[in-house]
């Protein structure tokens, strides 16, 4: 598995992030339930995502 940077970490969260708010107001302002699945799908990426993220900090911190 590819090794990526905090700031690599942090884009791809946010990303993520963006995805699920938006598929979030689908399903609840519009009961769009694909919306739902793929916002379930978004915030499950970002879980994995956080604690990559959590691990590549104190690596990084410890560089410093």
């Amino acid at each position: 598995r590819n090794v990526m940077s905090t700031t690599q970490l942090y884009d791809q969260l946010n990303e993520l992030w963006e995805t699920f708010q938006e598929n979030h107001r689908k399903f609840t302002d519009k009961g769009n339930k694909a919306a739902a699945t793929r916002a379930r799908k978004s915030i499950g990426e970002i879980k994995k995502l956080v604690t990559d993220y959590r691990k590549q900090s104190v690596l990084e911190s410890k560089r410093s």
